[in-house]
């Protein structure tokens, strides 16, 4: 399906659904420590947290869905790149992705100028 995806209507809709569990968790994201933090357990325990959400803790399983929008971000970028697209989000997204950049350990490169 090349070329008919619109990758700005996911990154839209994903950057809500990352403020909305944000919000549950009561994500600060103009602080960058607990955003880098928060990008660390994306990459490191999104299983165990996806486990714990099954307890019915709301804020277990809104860790763990955030957890996945991140991964769904992730891969919204790295195909809009793909494609040659430039996908832009709003603050959350971008404060997120350059945390989950800076913890990905690759962080030390240039990041990608789609997030």
């Amino acid at each position: 399906m090349s070329g008919f995806e619109n990758f700005q209507d996911d990154a839209d809709a994903l950057e809500r659904e990352i403020v909305r569990r944000g919000i549950v968790l009561g994500v600060d994201w103009n602080n960058e420590a607990q955003v880098r933090l928060l990008a660390r357990e994306a990459l490191t325990h999104a299983r165990e947290a996806s486990r714990a959400a099954a307890s019915g803790n709301h804020e277990e399983q809104a860790r763990a869905e955030l957890f996945a929008f991140a991964a769904l971000m992730l891969r919204t970028m790295q195909e809009s790149a793909e494609e040659g697209v430039l996908t832009h989000g709003g603050p959350v997204w971008k404060a997120f992705a350059r945390a989950l950049w800076a913890e990905s350990g690759l962080g030390r490169a240039t990041p990608p100028a789609a997030s």
